[in-house]
């Protein structure tokens, strides 16, 4: 093993230990409880999930794995994609810590059908966001374009312009319902609208930077929703 390999996977697994760790706190310190099954279940799911997915990569795409350890608001060069990428940040803890107090004061009744359908549509998300990366090696955690990159219209490309963020965004609706609040969903609102927000400044981006990006935007007309937008 060469040096760049183990110091990649070493920050990766930091960088994995540290999610765990502040997901396990953001779901039980708020609630001030340990007797919180569906946050249990929703964080095993989470972690061996996003586990998986970065042993997977780690043997598979270590160019991959690299590229998504240059992440949060600070990794990024534009003021645009700084601001969005902070909002995003921001609502998405809040669409874990509001679950959580609502556990607390018991301001919501969900059934376990729906928790375990919130579960399943969380995996889902995260498969999408897999498969993803499976089609595009180039699929970074900040809006740039490396030496080399191209255009990526196979695979769930085909179906929308920004197939990540569409199971990202699977993922997050469900997240509250699998916490078993519904009172989080509201945290999913400017969750989805800061997103939207990224999504178009990254258009902008690419249709400057990458060559046959316009012409994919002609071909796919929908960026996160089929049919829809």
């Amino acid at each position: 093993m060469n040096k760049p390999f183990l110091s990649i996977k070493k920050q990766a697994l930091i960088g994995l230990a540290i999610l765990a760790v502040f997901l396990w706190i953001a779901l039980f310190l708020p609630s001030g409880t340990l007797d919180y099954w569906q946050a249990w279940i929703f964080w095993l799911i989470f972690v061996v999930s996003v586990v998986a997915i970065s042993v997977y990569f780690l043997k598979k795409d270590l160019s991959l794995i690299a590229s998504r350890l240059k992440a949060g608001p600070a990794a990024e060069k534009e003021k645009s994609q700084m601001f969005a990428n902070s909002l995003i940040s921001v609502f998405f803890i809040l669409l874990i810590i509001i679950p959580s107090v609502d556990h607390h004061f018991l301001w919501s009744n969900v059934p376990a059908y729906l928790v375990a359908a919130g579960d399943v549509f969380v995996v889902f998300g995260l498969l999408i966001v897999f498969l993803v990366f499976k089609a595009n090696s180039f699929t970074s955690a900040v809006i740039e374009v490396n030496k080399g990159q191209k255009v990526i219209s196979t695979g769930p490309y085909s179906v929308v312009r920004h197939p990540m963020y569409a199971g990202a965004l699977l993922m997050l609706f469900f997240t509250p319902v699998a916490l078993g609040s519904f009172w989080g969903l509201l945290a999913f609102i400017p969750l989805f609208a800061a997103i939207v927000l990224r999504v178009l400044e990254e258009e902008k981006f690419l249709i400057k930077n990458l060559p046959g990006y316009d012409q994919y935007c002609e071909k796919i007309r929908f960026r996160l929703i089929p049919h829809v937008w």
